[in-house]
């Protein structure tokens, strides 16, 4: 089975063949054979499309969520692990073409380039079509997840602080450390300090994000 009968079982339109198994194409595979594409372009089209198909269904939700739990959500939603474990469990990683070192590394059950996959897979189906037909392949593929992804939602910052302060009423700071990439789209790394101790480090794509990594991380790092 090859990726163009999963979409022909699914019904999912499709023009240019080439594009579609373009999107299963990893790097270290196409260097390997010389004049291939790999996806990694296609791999920034489809993060825009799962962003906006994502944000849409939270937005449309009832009753309405507030901007900061809808951003949590989309982030639960789209994160590598989860776009990794949604591939897996519709086979996808098997169309992956790897390089002979990539795949012998486990490459092919990598969360990073399994998901990496998963969004070019996307990019793929809507530029070859259109965002209707794109959003017909993510209901098959994401739409079930919205709920499951939503009620799992874990509040780091909130269980850190709980863990922290059970015994005493200790300080916690969270604080900007680093600002990276550029001005329309910067990674954040942040610390989150109990009383004035680096307890755990986090990166995202907004502060609000990167604290709550770094509460996670501390968490990890508390409970293990």
């Amino acid at each position: 089975m090859s990726i163009l009968d999963f979409l022909d079982e699914h019904e999912i339109a499709y023009n240019n063949t080439h594009l579609i198994k373009q999107a299963f194409i990893h790097s270290s595979y196409s260097n390997e054979h010389h004049g291939l594409k790999d996806n990694e372009r296609l791999e920034f089209m489809g993060d825009a499309v799962l962003q906006i198909y994502s944000s849409t269904l939270l937005y449309a939700m009832q009753p309405p969520l507030p901007e900061g739990e809808m951003s949590t959500r989309r982030s639960n939603l789209v994160c590598e692990s989860a776009l990794a474990k949604i591939a897996r469990e519709f086979k996808l990683n098997d169309y992956l073409l790897l390089g002979q070192g990539e795949e012998k590394n486990g490459g092919r059950n990598k969360d990073s380039i399994v998901s990496d996959m998963f969004e070019a897979f996307i990019g793929a189906v809507y530029i070859d079509t259109d965002f209707n037909n794109v959003c017909k392949l993510l209901d098959i593929l994401l739409k079930k997840h919205i709920q499951e992804t939503t009620s799992t939602i874990v509040d780091y910052k909130t269980r850190l602080q709980e863990y922290v302060q059970a015994d005493s009423k200790r300080s916690i700071v969270y604080e900007t450390i680093n600002t990276s990439g550029p001005s329309n789209s910067p990674t954040f790394e942040v610390a989150v300090k109990v009383d004035g101790l680096i307890y755990g480090t986090g990166k995202g794509s907004s502060k609000k994000e990167a604290q709550k990594n770094a509460a996670k991380n501390a968490l990890d790092k508390l409970v293990e």
